[in-house]
């Protein structure tokens, strides 16, 4: 008889707990600030009803509003990530709906940000450039920050404004230059691809084998502001620089669409580069009539010093 008594005793004891847990949780969400006040509008709701639907009153008042405990959506302690809740009354009767957050909002507008600047091959620093990150210690440096400025500023407003034709030797920054330059369009929600070219040759060969090649080419042509990073870098042929950047460049230099380019040739170079084919053919005319159109389309500007990161 003894453990019998002892065990209801305990059942007793904890039953109680159990009880006065839930009497202290339903004071803690009924003297909620933010639920008193809505309550407090809402007379018509009696005990029952308050009682009927607590839990929802407690998923409110646990929840965090307004970001105060989250300081970003992958933080965030609701139920629903990125979203905070709104209480709904309607008669006698409480629901809850979510809304996203400010934290869940900003999100999404970056990766809508983050979207606006297509790439094919190109290395995340460069791809995460910031204008202030650019060197501007030497007049040349300074020269690059001006015609960034000019270009996205015209660009911005409308004004056709040739791209750059940026050449020097390896390590003086030219390929930064462009994500600097992407970036700052993206932030005026303009879209722009960043496309390594001895990777987009590859790409284009291997878009002929599941007839993607016209649709790549499309792109290519009609997006805001196409950058060609490494020009000459590839191993050309004469289909490729004919009927594939010749077909890009031609496009965009009749709807003034403007092409940045980094090489590590000087036109002068790159033509003679363009005119010899992977089969050692030499074709000087094809050559210079893509010259002739990355000269429409863009201005040289060269590099000699190597390039010296902002700390």
């Amino acid at each position: 008889m003894e453990p019998i008594q002892s065990a209801m005793k305990k059942w007793i004891n904890s039953n109680k707990r159990i009880k006065d847990n839930v009497s202290q949780q339903r004071s803690n969400v009924l003297n909620d600030p933010d639920i008193k006040k809505v309550l407090s509008n809402h007379l018509e709701l009696d005990e029952q009803d308050i009682n009927r639907h607590l839990m929802k009153l407690y998923e409110y008042q646990q929840a965090s509003k307004n970001c105060e405990q989250c300081p970003h959506v992958k933080g965030c302690k609701n139920i629903i990530k990125g979203y905070t809740p709104q209480l709904d009354i309607d008669g006698k009767d409480i629901s809850l709906r979510y809304e996203k957050c400010k934290n869940k909002i900003h999100e999404e507008a970056q990766l809508e940000k983050e979207a606006l600047v297509g790439s094919l091959y190109i290395p995340k620093k460069i791809k995460q450039a910031k204008l202030g990150d650019m060197d501007s210690s030497s007049y040349e440096r300074k020269a690059v920050v001006r015609e960034i400025i000019e270009f996205v500023q015209n660009h911005t407003n409308g004004t056709f404004h040739k791209g750059l034709y940026i050449h020097g030797p390896f390590g003086t920054g030219k390929s930064f230059i462009l994500g600097v330059i992407a970036n700052e369009l993206k932030n005026r929600s303009v879209k722009s691809d960043i496309i390594y070219m001895p990777e987009l040759v590859r790409e284009m060969k291997a878009s002929i084998k599941n007839d993607s090649l016209q649709s790549k080419i499309e792109r290519f042509k009609k997006v805001e502001v196409l950058m060609l990073d490494d020009i000459g870098a590839e191993s050309i042929s004469s289909w490729f620089r004919d009927e594939v950047l010749g077909a890009i460049l031609q496009y965009r230099m009749m709807e003034d669409l403007p092409v940045f380019f980094t090489s590590n040739y000087n036109l002068e170079q790159l033509e003679e580069h363009l005119a010899t084919s992977n089969r050692g053919d030499v074709e000087t005319i094809k050559a210079g009539r893509i010259v002739e159109r990355i000269m429409q389309l863009s201005k040289p500007l060269e590099l000699t010093n190597r390039y010296r990161m902002n700390e």
